[in-house]
């Protein structure tokens, strides 16, 4: 964000006043004022004491008629509507734009690209000692194998009712000490098996625990361990870069379309001679009551 905004900055630095924006202002500084013997008649109407002329704001505006268009065209590609107008203020919008999304592409690629990593090291590596069929897990399985070395078994005894990890070391042996801790009176009593609360606790463990399917060990591996965590980590730093520019042409749309719209709204009205806000104090108000 702090980039964008320091390349948005120098081009509209760069950028600098138009020829019609320069013409305009010697027209507007040439436009004759209030008179000053005005000021000194206290029952006269309040004379103007402050004026402010909206040069930046109309400037170059002249031969380019205010449109709603422009507005529009700004919400869909920033700079665009401020051409329209003839302001010179649309190559830093196209700037910005161009920029961001550059970067937005380049970290997208980069997530995918480590995270493709990721996900081919833990199954030639981690997964592939206990199944030939290695589905890809969501985002939270990966990141469980950051935590625990291994995932553990499922069952402990194949066939008959369901017998939880107990080492709870791995990740299925921690799910299985949360549900009993969750679920049981003593975590480490268990209730009757057809009670409730060992139901529940069941139903706990198979919800979150992974089956042999997605079972992993890291075990014997420390470097490729390392290299995954470190693609992990390389992954999540690209996916939060690439949300960043995403707001960044987000924050963009929005500025140039509110720019648009106040340029549209300050322009004059072609019957006019200039545009200026004129502000005014009442002076014989202020004058103490003889």
């Amino acid at each position: 964000m702090a980039r964008a905004l320091a390349v948005w900055l120098t081009l509209a630095a760069l950028a600098g006043p138009s020829p019609l924006g320069a013409q305009r202002r010697e027209r507007v500084a040439a436009s004759p004022g209030p008179s000053p013997q005005s000021c000194h008649a206290p029952d006269e109407q309040p004379c103007g004491v402050a004026r402010t002329w909206m040069q930046s704001a109309v400037a170059g505006t002249e031969g380019a008629p205010a449109s709603v268009w422009s507005i529009v065209a700004s919400a869909i590609l920033p700079g665009s509507g401020q051409a329209m107008l003839t302001v010179n203020r649309a190559l830093p919008y196209l700037a910005v734009e161009a920029f961001a999304w550059s970067q937005y592409v380049r970290h997208g690629i980069s997530y995918r690209d480590r995270r493709d990593g990721y996900r081919d090291l833990a199954a030639r590596v981690a997964r592939s000692p206990f199944s030939s069929l290695r589905p890809n897990g969501d985002f939270e399985y990966y990141e469980h194998m950051t935590h625990y070395l291994e995932a553990g078994r499922y069952d402990l005894i194949a066939g008959g009712a369901i017998e939880p990890e107990t080492d709870s070391t791995t990740f299925n042996g921690a799910v299985w000490l949360l549900a009993r801790r969750t679920y049981w009176e003593d975590p480490s009593e268990p209730p009757a098996p057809e009670s409730a609360a060992w139901e529940r606790a069941v139903a706990f463990y198979r919800a979150r625990a992974y089956d042999q399917l997605f079972r992993w060990s890291w075990t014997g591996a420390p470097d490729q361990y390392a290299a995954f965590r470190s693609l992990i980590r390389q992954s999540n730093d690209a996916n939060r870069l690439a949300m960043q520019d995403l707001g960044v042409i987000i924050a963009n749309h929005v500025l140039s379309t509110v720019d648009a719209y106040i340029t549209v709204r300050l322009r004059r009205r072609p019957d006019s001679d200039g545009f200026a806000v004129v502000g005014s104090i009442p002076l014989h108000r202020l004058r103490p009551a003889n």
